[in-house]
């Protein structure tokens, strides 16, 4: 075992930072056009549009050579240069509004160290509170992955085909609509932007699709199905997904009336899977 998994983090654990933001129209009607057709039109506050609300933002000389803000401010600084979104929870409590001031409150729940396929791992979960007026609307759980350099391993050959599931969604996401969900929630991890960097720094086969859009698209589903905003969401990251050819997103019902949703490339591939309690 590497020294560094032995170091200790347990002090940020407990860490907290809170910050502000209002919803408007013009962010609601970007974050529209930016999805659609596959925006779920029943509320006025499209789903997922909360991962826009209160970003990191930092000056440009405290960003790191990903693009994201360098750690040792509210994330510990994780010895391990890689960083992608590992998965997750949502547990809704009420409905956004144009004109909401949001207050969204960030605290550090665990750290924990692990090795695997592809190298030694780091995880941090953090949990996230979005309140209204002292009214709580939403509860997630976000768990960040942070690896060390390794050789990236080799293509996993294409699935058998898939059984045709009951819903699904062929989505266009290339690299001008990366481009506008990076500036919609404010993420300057250049692996969604700057093929050179994700290519030849970070060892991907292209840009790669942003882990909240791969859970908003399957959550802006998940809502049209059920003609309204579900109580829960869970989801897991389990492969990247390479922009380009169209991909789908799939759902089929699931055990106790819920939905069991996926994104696959268009391989067949999945690289993000959910459980939706309705």
């Amino acid at each position: 075992m590497k020294k560094e998994q032995v170091m200790d983090f347990s002090s940020w654990i407990g860490n907290s930072v809170t910050r502000h933001d209002t919803i408007n129209k013009r962010m609601v009607d970007h974050f529209k056009d930016s999805l659609a057709p596959h925006c779920f039109a029943g509320q006025p506050v499209p789903p997922g549009l909360f991962w826009c609300l209160a970003p990191d933002v930092v000056a440009a000389d405290q960003l790191g050579g990903d693009g994201h803000p360098k750690l040792g401010g509210f994330l510990p600084e994780i010895p391990y240069e890689r960083r992608m979104w590992a998965g997750g929870w949502l547990e809704f409590h009420g409905h956004f509004a144009i004109g909401d001031e949001v207050q969204k409150t960030s605290r550090i729940d665990d750290i924990t160290f692990k090795s695997g396929r592809s190298g030694n791992l780091c995880f941090v979960a953090v949990m996230h509170e979005f309140s209204v007026a002292g009214r709580l609307i939403l509860r997630e759980r976000h768990d960040v992955v942070y690896r060390e350099v390794v050789t990236p391993a080799s293509p996993q050959p294409a699935p058998a085909k898939p059984p045709a599931p009951a819903h699904r969604w062929h989505v266009d996401a290339n690299p001008v609509m990366l481009f506008r969900y990076s500036a919609l929630t404010f993420n300057g991890h250049r692996i969604h932007y700057d093929l050179p960097y994700s290519t030849t720094v970070e060892g991907h086969g292209g840009l790669l699709v942003h882990g909240p859009l791969q859970a908003t698209l399957m959550l802006n589903l998940a809502c049209q199905i059920n003609g309204k905003q579900p109580q829960r969401m869970a989801y897991r990251g389990v492969s990247p997904l390479v922009c380009g050819d169209p991909i789908m997103v799939d759902a089929d019902p699931a055990d106790a009336g819920g939905l069991a949703c996926c994104v696959r490339a268009a391989n067949g591939t999945v690289t993000m899977t959910a459980e939706v309690t309705l």
